[in-house]
């Protein structure tokens, strides 16, 4: 007998996944077969989608709200998109875009849907590329056009998420370091430690 589940992601326990989990239990999925994590998009350690990849078996069906539940970016969403369908062999249903994110379409095809289906996501791949290369492009333009018009960002800079910030939430998340230990170390207040947390995971959510 092969099952539905559904597994929802959230980014802060601030958020729910109520409207997630409403989606699913309106498919009728049963609640033992809803797997929710409440962690950052940053990193894909992720207790309960891992958990969900160890129950399901061949001809089961996962449902996900967003195309983005499966990885941070868009290798990861082709690797993880591969091993669930092609590995364990369960098929996947994107709700968000239904219509084009179900891998039972290009499995009912054979051989020629297994073709047609790594080009659709390679084509996926490489549009998600270039439209993110397009957006680090306007954010450089816009930045020279600021310094142009004598806009200071020297100050701001010690207040945003660098490299070093993102080093240091993992390492908190992890259980590594205190979030006391992780703000002194960046030199931060509490409260504007908290706020780029949230900023952070917003962008990441």
């Amino acid at each position: 007998m092969n099952y539905t589940f559904g597994y929802a992601r959230i980014s802060s326990k601030s958020q729910n996944a109520d409207r997630q989990v409403k989606k699913f239990r309106d498919m009728g999925i049963e609640e033992r077969h809803i797997f929710i994590d409440v962690i950052s998009g940053s990193t894909f350690d992720r207790p309960k989608y891992n958990a969900l990849l160890v129950v399901v078996r061949k001809g089961d069906l996962i449902k996900f709200d967003e195309l983005d539940r499966l990885g941070r970016n868009y290798d990861e969403i082709l690797k993880n998109w591969n091993y669930i369908t092609r590995d364990l062999g369960v098929d996947i249903v994107i709700l968000e875009k239904e219509e084009l994110f179900d891998s039972r379409k290009f499995r009912s095809m054979g051989d020629l849907g297994r073709f047609l289906e790594d080009q659709f996501l390679s084509l996926l791949a490489y549009l998600a590329e270039q439209e993110l290369k397009k957006s680090k492009r306007r954010q450089r333009e816009g930045i020279d056009l600021a310094l142009k018009k004598g806009v200071k960002f020297g100050r701001e800079k010690k207040y945003a998420i660098t490299p070093a910030f993102i080093e240091m939430y993992n390492s908190w998340k992890a259980g590594n370091i205190t979030a006391t230990a992780a703000w002194k170390s960046l030199d931060l207040k509490k409260t504007t430690f908290y706020r780029l947390v949230k900023e952070y995971e917003d962008q990441n959510s």
